[in-house]
């Protein structure tokens, strides 16, 4: 069970960081009102959080396995809400991310 727990917590803070991230590049790049600040700063705080309730012995490991997460997730962002369609390359270097970020985190451990 602390394996699902710990990829929702990974995923929800994934599209909670590039949600709060995303606030910030609304504003100053696509002239939207200074008021999107405010959920995006809810939004990166959800997103620390979340990352508290990985199932890891150490804070570095725990960061290091997400961001491949996260990688995954800014491909999925760039396609649903930015209408871009990732490329086979997007693709390929998000598996191997993903790839790396599972060995980090489930690797047997002495």
């Amino acid at each position: 069970m602390p394996k699902i727990v710990t990829i929702s917590a990974y995923v929800g803070a994934a599209f909670a960081e590039i949600g709060g991230c995303f606030s910030v590049w609304a504003w100053l790049r696509l002239g939207k009102s200074p008021l999107w600040l405010l959920p995006g700063a809810a939004s990166l705080g959800l997103f620390a959080y979340l990352l508290t309730l990985v199932e890891a012995e150490a804070a570095g490991r725990a960061y290091a396995a997400y961001g491949g997460v996260y990688i995954v997730a800014s491909l999925f962002w760039l396609w649903s809400v930015e209408g871009h369609r990732p490329d086979r390359w997007d693709l390929t270097g998000a598996a191997i991310c993903l790839s790396g970020a599972a060995v980090i985190l489930f690797g047997p451990r002495g």
